[in-house]
């Protein structure tokens, strides 16, 4: 591969393999809102915070972090501006203070924040509106967590610039396709890229083996290791879910994420790590699987978008299981063979928001995934025709993000209906 393919290879895992404290969104924002907070310069006296569908889906019920075991959108944007620091990013509520929980517990009381539906916006739209006296700003976000568009301040702009389209078209993710992914990985100087892989494994492992000894959510991770017995199939399972009880259920501790998910960046990193000590592979072998998960898991996003009604899991499982193809074969065909097998089994499971169920979806699908790479070492793969399976794997990925942005459309609208429903 030309190093100049490469170089945007390495460019797109440093962009995406980033840390974030929290589910994403909720911790976006508060992110909105303690950005707003600073242009505005005191806490306000009333705060709106407009979303998308998809945002108040997956902020409604997650534990917000740092919060006292807090959920909901308005304690996130309340804790964000009494404690938020915007320049921290994804990692805004990292060093909030008891001080600060108190004070937006107050303001929740007094009924200091409202959360309103942008109606018939992108996938992942935000605004934050605070007003303290005459003053009021806006700080709006849209296609991805971080990315502020508009920031005004008493009705005037004073930052503008063009959202663009969802940022998973454009070209930091036009070039990918599974054999030049495959070859990247196959050539690149690990030394160019083992810095961030290396923090993914250390920071979602730290993560998951709290969630396997912490009490955190459903406790998906620990009682998959309580039923399910002492193999590597089951702690392959077990530490992905482990990571996502902790994750959503408040935990402190940050994770790396991939395409804006911790949840994906869990199930992406933890069973190929599993599966390396099992295998008692090469530290380079390793990054390289890794390298690859995290690449097939974003090449996916490429035709589904961030936030949709498709679950992100199977994504980035399938990710997983054909970097676990990787390292027990080496095979490019069986690593093919597996996301076929994958997407043609658990494709089109819902993402109803973040909660604590998010972890037993995410045992599933890396479930699927194991089972599609013992079906691949077998030589068997579901065939074209099969549903939404076609003739390559780069087609078949091609229609599961059809399936997820563009018919899965209502079932989104329908399940946002469905969790508002009082």
């Amino acid at each position: 591969m030309h190093k100049e393919n490469q170089l945007k290879y390495i460019n797109l895992l440093k962009k995406e393999l980033i840390p974030a404290l929290g589910c994403t969104e909720p911790i976006a924002i508060a992110f909105a809102a303690a950005k707003a907070r600073e242009v505005l310069g005191a806490i306000p006296d009333r705060t709106v915070m407009r979303c998308s569908g998809n945002i108040i889906k997956n902020a409604k019920s997650v534990t917000v972090p740092n919060s006292g075991g807090r959920h909901g959108i308005e304690f996130a944007a309340l804790l964000g501006i009494t404690g938020g620091k915007a320049d921290l990013m994804l990692e805004t509520l990292s060093s909030v203070t008891e001080k600060d929980i108190d004070m937006a517990g107050e303001l929740l009381k007094n009924g200091a924040c409202t959360v309103e539906l942008i109606e018939n916006a992108p996938p992942l739209q935000i605004e934050a509106v605070l007003y303290k006296g005459n003053d009021s700003v806006l700080v709006e976000i849209k296609d991805s967590h971080t990315n502020i568009v508009r920031i005004e301040k008493n009705g005037t702009a004073v930052f503008k610039k063009e959202a663009g389209a969802d940022i998973c078209q454009d070209d930091d993710y036009g070039f990918l396709t599974l054999s030049e992914i495959y070859e990247f990985v196959e050539e690149v100087d690990i030394s160019e890229i083992k810095d961030v892989l290396f923090r993914q494994a250390q920071l979602n492992t730290a993560i998951s083996e709290e969630g396997i000894s912490g009490s955190y959510g459903m406790g998906v991770g620990s009682t998959i290791l309580k039923y399910s017995g002492d193999t590597v199939e089951a702690k392959a399972k077990a530490m992905s879910a482990a990571g996502s009880d902790a994750r959503m259920g408040g935990c402190p501790l940050p994770v790396v994420i991939n395409c804006g998910s911790g949840n994906q960046g869990i199930t992406a990193c933890m069973p190929v790590l599993v599966y390396a000590e099992h295998l008692n592979v090469s530290e380079d072998k390793k990054y390289r699987a890794l390298a690859l998960s995290n690449l097939i898991s974003l090449y996916q996003k490429k035709y589904l978008g961030r936030l949709s009604a498709y679950c992100g899991a199977v994504c980035a499982a399938c990710g997983s299981g054909a970097a676990i193809a990787y390292l027990a074969t080496g095979d490019f065909d069986v690593v093919s063979r597996t996301i076929t097998n994958t997407l043609g089994n658990v494709s089109g499971i819902v993402c109803d928001g973040a909660k604590a169920s998010c972890a037993a979806k995410i045992a599933s699908c890396v479930d699927s995934a194991i089972m599609g790479l013992h079906m691949a070492m077998e030589n068997r793969a579901f065939n074209s025709g099969d549903g939404i399976i076609k003739g390559s794997v780069d087609k078949t990925i091609q229609s599961a993000g059809r399936l997820g942005r563009m018919g899965m459309k209502d079932t989104d609208t329908e399940i946002l209906r469905i969790m508002l429903d009082s």
